[in-house]
């Protein structure tokens, strides 16, 4: 039990889950304002704006910066881990996304021309990565999270 409540009430881990949540709900927000059309998978759903993986990322950088020192070894490991993982969003998952979008034209557009089906009937996941502006929302929605959570706990 002692291990359960630890978990609940660990400070960086609440900024962290509550900084994904709120980006989730903005990118629902976003995608609502762009398609007139409410999308739940974009509640759960990787890729737009503002990324979920750089607010996450960095609210919990940031918090272990406030709660631990910025000096601390374990805010040099959660800001290398932001670093790495805002710098994937942006370039390794972002153009994978762009290739399954490729991928996806070359198949509609084969089996166009040859009337065939293609062994995999479903397509491959468009929104995968983020562009700059996603990646620099979510890190910007990180940081006030991280900062209005610590000066209001």
């Amino acid at each position: 039990m002692e291990f359960f409540l630890q978990i609940i009430t660990n400070r960086i881990l609440i900024v962290g889950v509550a900084s994904w949540f709120l980006a989730q709900v903005f990118k629902c927000i976003s995608n609502f304002i762009l398609t007139r059309k409410f999308s739940f998978e974009r509640l759960f759903g990787d890729g737009g704006m503002p990324s979920g993986h750089s607010a996450t990322v960095t609210s919990v950088a940031v918090a272990t910066g406030l709660y631990e020192g910025f000096g601390s070894a374990m805010f040099a490991v959660a800001m290398i881990v932001a670093i790495v993982v805002m710098h994937d969003a942006m370039n390794v998952r972002y153009q994978a996304g762009k290739q399954a979008e490729l991928l996806n034209a070359m198949a509609d557009m084969f089996e166009k021309l040859t009337g065939a089906d293609l062994p995999n009937e479903e397509k491959l996941k468009e929104l995968l990565g983020h562009t700059p502006l996603q990646v620099a929302a979510g890190c910007l929605l990180g940081i006030a999270t991280a900062i209005i959570m610590y000066l209001v706990f």
